[in-house]
């Protein structure tokens, strides 16, 4: 469905306006669609992108600090994510051997179970980016970068 449909505006400032506000919609769609596939798994995109990023790091552990700096959502809480991943199981944290002051955080075997079992949500099967061809999704990738440029 069009922007203009979608948020019932007919006209805009410039095809700038128009682009802003359909990145800014799409973004809050794409979030709601993923936070919908989510919910029966229990876990939230953030605490789905810290545990991607620990199955990368397999199996060395990863620092709060090396998860904020991979982390897609700069602004989320890393410690407070993984204290709930850590309740639920999915990971488990200890203090580095090698500095005392840091924290080795390990994704377990039950969230990597877990990421198995939600196969499928990082290649955008359940959200909208399926309806594009691979042509079109390597263009709209490269014109998001050509943004943060």
């Amino acid at each position: 469905m069009k922007i203009e449909d979608e948020i019932k505006q007919k006209t805009f400032k410039n095809a700038y306006q128009k682009a802003f506000i359909n990145v800014v919609y799409t973004s809050g769609w794409l979030q709601q669609q993923q936070a919908a596939f989510f919910k029966p798994y229990g876990v939230t995109l953030p605490q789905f992108n810290i545990l991607r990023i620990l199955r990368g790091q397999h199996p060395e552990p990863a620092t709060i600090s090396l998860l904020i700096d991979r982390m897609l959502d700069k602004t989320s809480n890393a410690s407070r994510i993984v204290d709930k991943l850590e309740a639920k199981g999915l990971v488990t944290r200890k203090q580095c051997p090698s500095d005392r002051r840091t924290v080795d955080v390990l994704i377990t075997d039950k969230g990597l179970a877990l990421l198995r079992e939600m196969e499928g949500i990082e290649g955008g099967e359940v959200t909208g980016i399926k309806n594009l061809t691979d042509q079109e999704a390597q263009t709209l990738s490269d014109l998001l970068d050509k943004i943060r440029g």
